[in-house]
């Protein structure tokens, strides 16, 4: 066992702690834009409320009418915007030992003048830390809600994805339908060509599911070999359709095995959001569709659309 030595302690210094409380009040009430901007700043991780903070203390400073922030995160756009634009604007990419934190816009009907662009870099060089920070956060919410082989969203994601959905269904009356696709005899694929080529199997199908959909459509590495679709404003026919259209392309991947050309095809089932339903009964139904697809026969789809 390491030895740490013993911490010596000293009496408190009656005029050090006095420094220190009027050190603390002068920093809670101080007159100072840039350490009170950095003091809200530091509250947060939330990106969006970052900028909602920048974009207040910065327009007290230098009026604008417009504020436009794009980043690139992982494989999402964080976009923020407010105000109205105008016919002059100052743009700055944001970055910090070399690595880019995004893009900020100001616009606004007169030009910005050298002093004004001036104070705009000095508030965004107090804010860049807590910027990046935030950004780095972004990044590792994402990572917890993707799969890190396919690169697409995982069942937590998935969850929280059917929450969201049920809600906006039962406020809007509108439909939203649920693709759950399981690929036929996977363990066999592993068992006979290994780990490495399953996994790039794997990879193929959620290309291929991603190039079947819509952009507002979404795809979910459900579990091992298993992917659920989630389609917005999609009738259960409409969901059949989609389900036939990923099926068919499933079952054109080619990959080189050796002797023999290798292919995988997939069953589906499908399952159309019901009213006051709970999003794992949802889940349910169409994980039982997707059952009946697998003892019918497999590489077909079935669709359930009620729960006994």
């Amino acid at each position: 066992m390491k030895n740490i030595p013993s911490i010596h302690q000293s009496p408190s210094q009656p005029q050090k702690l006095a420094a220190l409380r009027q050190a603390h009040k002068d920093w809670n009430n101080t007159p100072d834009v840039l350490t009170r901007l950095t003091r809200r700043l530091s509250t947060t991780l939330s990106l969006e409320q970052q900028l909602a903070i920048l974009a207040e203390e910065l327009v007290a400073i230098v009026p604008f009418s417009a504020l436009n922030y794009r980043h690139r995160i992982g494989k999402q756009d964080f976009v923020y915007a407010t105000g109205m634009g105008g016919p002059h604007r100052c743009e700055y990419r944001l970055s910090l030992e070399g690595v880019n934190y995004g893009t900020l816009v100001l616009q606004r009907r007169q030009r910005f003048s050298e002093q004004e662009l001036e104070g705009v870099e000095m508030v965004l060089s107090a804010a860049i830390c807590p910027i990046r920070n935030a950004c780095q956060y972004v990044a590792i919410e994402q990572a917890s809600l993707t799969d890190s082989l396919t690169g697409i969203p995982n069942k937590r994601a998935l969850d929280d994805a059917l929450q969201r959905s049920s809600l906006l269904s039962e406020r809007h009356g509108e439909p939203y339908s649920l693709v759950l696709c399981d690929l036929d005899h996977f363990k066999t694929v592993n068992d006979t060509h290994g780990h490495v080529v399953g996994d790039h199997l794997l990879q193929l199908a959620a290309c291929e599911i991603e190039k079947s959909i819509r952009t507002s459509d979404s795809v979910y590495r459900f579990g091992g070999e298993e992917f659920a679709i989630l389609l917005p404003h999609t009738s259960e026919q409409d969901a059949r359709d989609v389900a036939e259209r990923v099926r068919e392309a499933i079952a054109a991947i080619r990959v080189d095995g050796g002797e023999k050309e290798l292919k995988v095809t997939t069953s589906c089932g499908v399952a159309t959001f019901l009213p006051k339903e709970a999003p794992q009964a949802w889940l349910a139904r169409a994980d039982e569709a997707l059952y009946r697809a697998k003892h019918q026969g497999r590489n077909c789809t079935r669709v359930f659309a009620t729960i006994s």
